[in-house]
């Protein structure tokens, strides 16, 4: 099977796509592309997997992820690193370098600023998005020389509202950064509500100045052929999840 390739129209020009589990070598639970290089899967099959996933977008070039720890961290990425940098989103300047974010529920937003030549991927888990990294994944590109109001943003897939089920302190987090997040909760069972995380990233986008921004509305609870989710593996109490990959370079 062939490695599957999600794009977006608003990224036209730019090499990236979003990735699911189609198209890899992984067996057992996490059967296909996982690259997942913290999971319970065999290292050979987990760089094979990567080394297509990087072949689907940027023949040639090099393939860095980051150490995501659900922050609003960037790294600004000049010359590939010896070892995955910290931090929850990655930008660059520099053609040649696939930027790579892991998801298996979180949003994976990638960025791209054509006329500059500056590209970002962020990892916008609710801990991230809620903390920023959204907005400072646009301040980093503009310290490359990116103007926000050029910077165009895909949100590629990620659990949706109707598998997004939260309880009362979750919502009372949101809620106390901004009375107005209440609008991104819908009702659900007794004290527990359902969140809609591709729209809470879709605003802050549109807050820092990003006048365009295509959100694809996958979901990856709901899809288990297509995507990893780990809501999903937690729920079936499977001990391990693959974990899927979005890329953007120049």
């Amino acid at each position: 099977m062939n490695v599957a390739t999600i794009r977006s129209p608003a990224l036209e020009g730019v090499a990236h796509a979003f990735l699911g589990r189609r198209g890899g070598v992984s067996t057992g639970a996490m059967a296909g592309l996982n690259v997942g290089l913290g999971s319970d899967d065999d290292p050979a099959a987990v760089a094979e997997n990567r080394a297509r996933a990087l072949a689907a977008v940027l023949p040639g070039g090099c393939l860095v992820t980051g150490y995501q720890v659900h922050s609003a961290d960037v790294v600004t990425i000049a010359t590939a690193p010896d070892a995955r940098p910290r931090g929850d989103a990655l930008v660059t300047a520099r053609p040649g370098l696939a930027l790579g974010i892991l998801t298996a529920d979180c949003a994976p937003v990638l960025f791209a600023d054509r006329a500059a030549g500056v590209v970002g991927a962020a990892h916008a888990g609710w801990k991230g998005a809620l903390a920023g990294v959204t907005d400072a994944t646009v301040a980093a590109m503009e310290a490359l020389g990116a103007d926000r109001t050029r910077i165009v943003a895909a949100i590629g897939p990620c659990i949706a509202r109707a598998s997004y089920e939260v309880d009362d302190a979750f919502l009372r987090r949101f809620a106390d950064a901004d009375p107005e997040n209440e609008r991104f909760f819908a009702p659900a069972r007794d004290g527990h509500h359902r969140f809609d995380l591709e729209a809470y990233v879709t605003q802050r986008l549109a807050a820092a100045g990003v006048r365009r921004v295509d959100a694809l509305g996958l979901d990856t609870y709901a899809d288990d052929t297509r995507f990893y989710s780990y809501r999903r593996a937690t729920h079936r109490g499977e001990p391990q999840y693959g974990r899927q990959i979005a890329i953007i370079g120049l």
